[in-house]
């Protein structure tokens, strides 16, 4: 019944742009006949080429008969023989919803999981299904909590929802189409008419008048309007059919529930947004680490690597899993609050299933590393497949630093390129120090306006924080363009930089020392010979030291 009342509405939300439409061109055409017993001749003419105009868009959305069809995304199709284990689940679950059981399963790159089908007759008969599983979640999840992404999924099929989506997605596709095209138009008249302006204001220049200023304000606002009235209606059509979405997916929940458990659906909601979270972070702070040094992860690691980095981190992992997510939900967005579908899910009574129960979801796929290597082949852009692949993540680590540490420049170089105008190299910053014109060099940094209205020792205190830092990173280049930088890599915690002994004293600490000639060269009055005896000592290195230093990887 209920999908009978949404069927129907998505009907009518469809017919009502129709009908929008079919009242806007008899809204034109009356329009003309009403004005051309009163226009005549070239008037005449422009009006009704004006009308024609702003009904082609109408009629071309109205006679958009044919959808295009949804490609797949980037991802590894995976048939019975390749995964039998991870395709007997898909069809028990499928069997347990007394729905038909996907045709086609593609694991993709995301942290998502979808169902499709594709219709015919606008959803009244039946299509083939495909299932999208995104590999982080196989890495993230356990088999309980896979069976309830799985089970949300199916409740989408036996909702009927699949098949309206045909409905629902076409009259969005053609809404905006048709604002599209007025949008188009409206462009098109601006630049004609500031066209028109700029080549009459060179005209009054020629002949040494004072051109007019260019005013387009005015060009291209039928079109707009045209744009507005769809746009309007647009936003009805969608917050209407959005809000049949989030009922859609409450009740996709409540049959996630029933397949697979409360605990295991919550735990499920609450796993997917820190497993997003987490996965946006792997990828900006790991995977791709090295594409600015043209190096990518062993072969296999990028999207494996991301399995190593939950596994060390969770006791991060089980703090964020217990606040839910508190952003706001756009009133377009199809998804209700992950923090409102959790809480009810919460309320439901308890049935005795766990959401641990059988294990890693990843150990249903038959060998998951030979599977996260197809994936990267699939998935990544072609540019990036080319590049050379690091020995170990280590390695990638050093290339990566290396690289950042010779090819950036801190704001400090540029304030002393500034202020000498010539290359701002670490030996020039000293010899400026010894000068005693380190702050003048100070006053080009980019600091606060606080800071920048200090005088005296106030100012001093204020970029004396940003001196150090860039300093610092400049020291570190230096060494590390010297080869005598070793760089921590860990998954847990940020990389962590291994100096060289700095000093005599083997038992010294590296970074203690560091400090101490940072501290030295940016005091009141500047003392670079505690750095300059270091950078000398590095030069000779006789054994390395561990340092806590954090690098520029954090989370």
């Amino acid at each position: 019944m209920l999908a009978t009342l949404r069927a129907v509405r998505a009907l009518v939300l469809l017919l009502g742009f129709y009908l929008l439409s079919l009242l806007v061109l008899a809204a034109l055409a009356g329009l003309d006949i009403a004005l051309l017993e009163y226009v005549h001749g070239y008037a005449a003419f422009k009006l009704v080429g004006l009308s024609i105009v702003l009904a082609v868009p109408v009629v071309r959305g109205l006679f958009m008969l044919r959808m295009p069809k949804g490609e797949d995304p980037p991802g590894v199709e995976v048939t019975v023989a390749d995964e039998p284990r991870l395709w007997a689940l898909v069809r028990e679950l499928a069997a347990e919803a007394g729905t038909r059981a996907p045709d086609r399963v593609l694991l993709t790159p995301d942290v998502n999981a979808s169902v499709r089908e594709e219709p015919r007759l606008l959803g009244l008969l039946p299509g083939p299904r495909r299932l999208t599983l995104g590999v982080p979640l196989l890495t993230g999840l356990s088999e309980a909590q896979l069976r309830a992404v799985l089970g949300h999924e199916y409740g989408h099929f036996t909702g009927g929802d699949t098949r309206l989506s045909a409905l629902v997605v076409r009259g969005r596709v053609q809404i905006g189409r048709v604002i599209e095209r007025f949008h188009e138009s409206a462009h098109d008249k601006v630049t004609e008419e500031r066209a028109r302006q700029e080549e009459a204001a060179a005209k009054r220049i020629a002949k040494g008048k004072k051109p007019h200023a260019v005013d387009t304000a005015r060009a291209g606002a039928t079109y707009r309007a045209m744009a507005w009235l769809y746009t309007q209606y647009g936003k009805l059509y969608l917050r209407a059919s959005l809000s049949t979405a989030r009922a859609q997916e409450y009740a996709a929940d409540r049959t996630a529930a029933r397949l697979a458990g409360r605990d295991a659906t919550a735990s499920a909601l609450r796993e997917l947004a820190v497993l997003s979270d987490r996965f946006e972070f792997y990828l900006d702070c790991y995977a791709t680490i090295g594409l600015s040094a043209g190096s990518m992860p062993p072969r296999g690691e990028f999207f494996r690597g991301f399995g190593r980095l939950l596994a060390a981190r969770e006791e991060q992992l089980a703090a964020m899993r217990s606040e839910l997510p508190t952003e706001e939900v756009s009133p377009y967005d199809s998804h209700p609050p992950i923090a409102e579908r959790v809480r009810r899910l919460e309320a439901l009574p308890a049935d005795g299933r766990t959401a641990d129960a059988g294990g890693p979801a990843l150990a249903l796929l038959t060998d998951p590393a030979h599977t996260l290597a197809l994936l990267e082949d699939a998935a990544l852009e072609e540019s990036a497949l080319a590049l050379p692949r690091a020995a170990d993540w280590t390695a990638l680590l050093e290339a990566a630093m290396a690289k950042g540490l010779s090819s950036g420049r801190t704001p400090l170089e540029q304030s002393l390129g500034d202020y000498t105008g010539q290359p701002p190299t670490l030996e020039a910053l000293l010899g400026v120090m010894d000068d005693g014109r380190l702050w003048q060099v100070a006053e080009r940094l980019p600091l606060s306006e606080q800071a920048s209205a200090a005088k005296g020792r106030a100012f001093r205190e204020f970029a004396r924080p940003a001196l150090t830092r860039s300093l610092r990173t400049m020291v570190l280049a230096e060494l590390s363009a010297r080869s005598l930088l070793r760089w921590e890599f860990s998954w847990s915690r940020p990389a962590a930089v291994r100096l060289p002994s700095l000093t005599a004293d083997a038992d010294a600490d590296p970074a203690a020392v560091l400090d101490a000639a940072l501290s030295a060269a940016v005091a009141d009055r500047p003392d670079t010979a505690p750095l300059r005896a270091l950078l000398e000592r590095a030069a000779t290195p006789l054994t390395t030291g561990s340092s806590n230093v954090n690098g520029p990887v954090s989370p």
